[in-house]
């Protein structure tokens, strides 16, 4: 354990027990805490000991005046129930103080700029301008090592560890602040605090881009729940869209977040989509468009101007496009004017330059060629030497003039447009993700017909109980009577006019169709009756039928629509969107979001899912109203907000039949009452933005 004082030696000081780049230093260990001995306020403990030790020395640190303390030691959480309550020691310990702790279980931090290497790493990275936060201690000693590989700096390596008590959010908080830090990278595992998280993040994203790796992509990750909603909305895919909505960009794969880092960190932001590839090989510049289309941005429609200033300098059998293919033979004179005439090309956004060892081909004089042009105003250059031994050199030179030299070139042209979408995010100004929209009034019939749900000892709303609280929301849905009887039954149809629907009444069964319970297209009297019994029959001596509604049949050519929110353990509430009907979850085209919801924002979740194509003008049919639409939308999210008891609340089908909409079916499941009502999920998005203006005063970053 070693304590950093913040105090400069003295010469003549005695029993100093010595000195760590000029900063007094005591060194604990062996049943000794050295930490005693501080006259005054230290700035940092690091923390190696075993486990059990740890509560104590961070009490007498807090004693003493430390602002922070890094728990290198393993044995807390990870190590179950014996390690839990060691955890709860160590924040106790601190409680109430304003020491910050980084950790436990972690590799430690290191600012380069400072030269603090904080972490039992032996190397201490180059300093740089991108943070890179890890829960992986293991993925942070792999990025040292490839960033010190690629001459790639650093403004901060941090193992996050078990995240006791700093986690992402103070991080981000911090780094947003960094003069040095141009770019946060993360490698997440959990997400720890999500309020916390993605307040930090709206915050700093205007400002810095966030990159973002988590693992639990897999669909083991979404347990089904009672509704389809519920089964849809995977935590993942929650995740996915929470970082959507603060700006967050989620990569796929380490490589692909490194070379991210590589391009952030040595070029500037692209200002467009547009990315030139010149190459004196077609299938490598063919891979670098498929993936530069795939991952959204676009190749560069070269001017007339440029092709004729490219034709007088390339051989005939030139691409005459982009990729500009400058053919196998060419040489460094050809790349280089290849080179500075797309750059003049007022559409190109950004340069993709792919080498492939040839007979003619100067690997290290090409390079020296490209970090000639580099860096270009608001136009990035990257670089691709395909190859080995016969190209590295080049590469050499490359990194060496911070020119991202990138391994493969569908991965090169996948940082060009991820770095882009990141650009484009932080250039929206004001962010639209930082727009908090305050819920309007919900009815006061609504909360009374939850009440009286819950005071009759239920969970589960009814069919008709469902359509009661749509139509107090505003929400359209079809005319729905309760029938005790056939006789009832037949008496509602006639009253609603033929053809109409029966379904089961009950307070227990969920799907009603898996029970046989929905007899669709009744035209008559003797119809209704029959399907009264069908029903019955089927539920005869159980608690589940308790009768059934009557409601009209919508017109039989309406897009099945579905509607519905389920709460994430994580982030609360959950907006889903897309096709609805039997085969919704065969189907699985829908979008999520986070509420709430603003009619911008109700847009965007609509037109997201495929289903979206059927609602304009198609094969004559008329266009859904998108306004109407967004409107049922955004009642929806406010009513999630507003009524926090509600546990998933699904609309399906919701019915678009050209500009009417209608809701067909609904179901309500409410949160149990033995959960108070302070205890409940609460919109993890709706208090980040509550929180927006800057972290919690009374808990400051002090990193």
């Amino acid at each position: 354990m070693i304590h950093l004082s913040g105090r400069r030696c003295r010469a003549g000081e005695p029993d100093l027990p010595g000195e760590v780049h000029g900063l007094l230093a005591f060194e604990g260990g062996q049943g000794r805490d050295d930490v005693r001995a501080l006259a005054g306020p230290a700035d940092l403990a690091v923390i190696a000991t075993p486990a059990r030790t740890v509560p104590d020395i961070l009490r007498t640190a807090v004693r003493k005046g430390v602002r922070a303390a890094i728990v290198l030691s393993a044995g807390f959480r990870e190590a179950g129930p014996a390690g839990i309550e060691l955890e709860r020691q160590l924040l106790d310990a601190i409680a109430g103080s304003h020491l910050r702790l980084l950790g436990p279980n972690c590799l430690g931090a290191m600012l380069p700029h400072l030269r603090l290497n904080a972490t039992f790493s032996h190397p201490i990275a180059r300093p740089g301008n991108i943070a890179f936060l890890s829960q992986s201690g293991a993925l942070c000693s792999a990025i040292l090592d490839r960033s010190l590989h690629l001459h790639l700096g650093l403004s901060a390596l941090v193992s996050v560890g078990g995240m006791a008590d700093v986690g992402w959010g103070d991080l981000l908080d911090h780094f947003l602040h960094d003069p040095n830090t141009r770019a946060v990278a993360c490698y997440m595992e959990s997400v720890g605090n999500a309020q916390s998280f993605l307040a930090a993040a709206s915050r700093i994203t205007p400002h810095k881009p966030v990159y973002l790796i988590k693992v639990g992509r897999s669909p083991a990750a979404a347990q089904a729940a009672a509704s389809h909603t519920g089964a849809l909305c995977g935590s993942d895919a929650v995740f996915d869209a929470a970082l959507r909505r603060v700006g967050v960009l989620r990569v796929d794969s380490v490589a692909e977040l490194f070379a991210l880092i590589d391009l952030t960190s040595r070029q500037p932001a692209p200002r467009g989509p547009n990315l030139t590839i010149v190459t004196n090989a077609g299938g490598p510049g063919a891979l670098a468009t498929d993936a530069l289309v795939t991952a959204g941005a676009s190749p560069t429609q070269l001017s007339r101007e440029t092709i004729e200033r490219l034709n007088p300098l390339l051989p005939p059998h030139w691409s005459h496009a982009n990729p500009v293919d400058i053919l196998g033979d060419a040489d460094v004179t050809r790349y280089r004017a290849t080179m500075e005439s797309v750059l003049k090309d007022p559409a190109t956004d950004g340069l993709l330059v792919l080498l492939t060892p040839q007979a003619m081909t100067d690997a290290t004089a090409i390079a020296d060629e490209v970090t000639r042009l580099s860096p270009q105003p608001h136009v990035p250059i990257l670089t691709c030497w395909m190859g080995g031994v016969a190209v590295a050199n080049g590469i050499r030179h490359l990194v060496a003039h911070d020119v991202p030299a990138i391994e493969h070139p569908d991965l090169a042209a996948q940082a060009f447009a991820l770095r882009w979408k990141a650009a484009q995010a932080m250039s929206n100004q004001p962010p639209t993700h930082a727009k908090p929209v305050a819920p309007h009034a919900v009815p006061p019939e609504a909360r009374q017909l939850l009440q009286h749900v819950i005071d009759s000892g239920r969970s589960l709303l009814s069919e008709l109980e469902s359509k009661q609280l749509l139509e107090s929301l505003g929400i359209p849905t079809v005319p729905t009577r309760f029938a005790a009887s056939p006789d009832q039954a037949v008496e509602h149809a006639q009253l609603l006019g033929f053809p109409v629907a029966v379904k089961l009444h009950s307070h227990t069964v969920t799907h009603k169709s898996d029970v046989d319970g929905v007899q669709l297209h009744l035209t008559d009297a003797q119809a209704v009756r029959d399907a009264f019994h069908r029903i019955r029959l089927r539920l005869v001596g159980t608690p589940h039928f308790l009768g059934v509604t009557v409601q009209p049949m919508a017109a039989p050519d309406g897009v099945e629509l579905i509607l519905g929110s389920s709460t994430d353990p994580q982030f609360g509430p959950t907006i889903l969107f897309g096709a609805g009907g039997r085969l919704v979850e065969v189907l699985h085209d829908h979008a999520l979001d986070l509420p709430p919801l603003d009619p911008s924002q109700a847009q965007h979740l609509i037109r997201t899912p495929r289903i979206h194509a059927a609602l304009g003008r198609f094969r004559g049919r008329t266009p859904v109203d998108p306004d109407a639409l967004a409107n049922i939308v955004v009642r929806f999210s406010e009513a999630i907000v507003a009524l926090p008891r509600i546990a998933s609340f699904e609309i399906n089908p919701l019915v678009s039949n050209g500009p009417n909409l209608l809701a067909l079916d609904a179901r309500v499941l409410l949160h149990p009452p033995s959960i108070p009502d302070h205890q409940l999920p609460r919109p993890a998005l709706l208090n980040a933005l509550r929180d927006q203006h800057g972290p919690d005063p009374n808990h400051p970053s002090r990193m």
